[in-house]
């Protein structure tokens, strides 16, 4: 070879040993894909596909009735939302819902229920339960006709009240986002109920009687102990708590419907009037749309909590 010619480069060609194996391997994992195949292709026809045409909505004119084609708008939906006293006014009613219901009262109440029927007999978890359970399996519907029934002005709640020489008011006109929060945690209570009790059985009873041994109060051991132990619980409980509160709406609109005044209209509300009664149904999807956002900053906070390990 002369001086200055640099020889060619040599070309690797594939080892079949190892293509085969590669090969062998893309073939099993389309073989494990093929059983869930049509599970994916419903979600993808049924989820996504409306979601994707919900967005497309949001940015149009789309309405019910007066209307031959629908134009497209770009953001004005959404100026025109945030630019809407009703609109923040729901806003903020929903965030005062959720907090009430559902980050408070919904997870402490059921907290307290399941750390209370640990140390309870078997007869009184047995009625408790019972009863906590009845509450949650009612239908929404049904549960919202209860609840009316009991803070109406000629109802339960005032006619206790009379009975002991107490205050009476018409709750559902004065202070109707308490009284549909009170409702909500009564009926979903159960549900962290459910889920605190098999976290808490799942703590080895030897930490605990070892807290015991050495002074450790109730409150202490609570504090110091159960929760940092059922912390992954605490998250996922009020991820689905947060996001079933959000889209409440057959408890409120049965109760209230979002009156007097939308002093009780939360965000589904004000999307179902904006939507179905004024016949709009772009602005009331993008609307929707800006509830799943909210909904979506609630998951991205707790799917945070979930990685912290205890």
């Amino acid at each position: 070879m002369s001086v200055g010619t640099r020889a060619a480069p040599r070309v690797r060609t594939p080892d079949p040993k190892v293509a085969a194996p590669r090969r062998g391997s893309l073939r099993r994992s389309l073989l494990r894909a093929l059983p869930v195949s049509p599970a994916a292709v419903l979600l993808l026809l049924f989820l996504a596909g409306p979601i994707g045409y919900c967005a497309y909505i949001a940015f149009t004119d789309l309405q019910l009735t007066g209307q031959a084609s629908s134009s497209f708008v770009g953001l004005d939906n959404f100026r025109t939302a945030f630019q809407d006293e009703a609109f923040l006014n729901a806003v903020w009613l929903t965030l005062v819902f959720t907090v009430l219901s559902s980050l408070v009262g919904q997870n402490t109440l059921g907290l307290a229920l399941a750390a209370l029927m640990q140390r309870a007999s078997k007869p009184v978890r047995t009625v408790v339960g019972g009863i906590v359970v009845t509450a949650w399996v009612l239908p929404e519907v049904v549960a919202g006709f209860l609840l009316y029934a009991f803070f109406r002005r000629e109802g339960t709640l005032n006619a206790v009240l009379d009975w002991l020489h107490l205050p009476s008011q018409n709750w559902l006109f004065t202070l109707p986002i308490l009284a549909v929060s009170f409702a909500n945690v009564w009926r979903g209570t159960a549900f962290s109920m459910l889920v605190y009790s098999a976290a808490l059985n799942e703590i080895p009873k030897e930490i605990t009687e070892a807290a015991e041994v050495d002074g450790a109060g109730g409150w202490r051991r609570m504090w110091h102990i159960t929760l940092p132990m059922i912390r992954r619980s605490i998250g996922t409980n009020l991820m689905l708590n947060t996001l079933q509160t959000l889209s409440v709406f057959g408890l409120i609109w049965v109760m209230t419907r979002g009156g007097p005044s939308g002093k009780s209209q939360t965000l589904p509300l004000f999307m179902y009037e904006q939507a179905f009664q004024k016949s709009m149904i772009g602005y009331g999807t993008a609307v929707a749309l800006l509830l799943l956002v909210v909904g979506s900053l609630f998951s991205v906070v707790y799917m945070r909590l979930l990685r912290t390990e205890v």
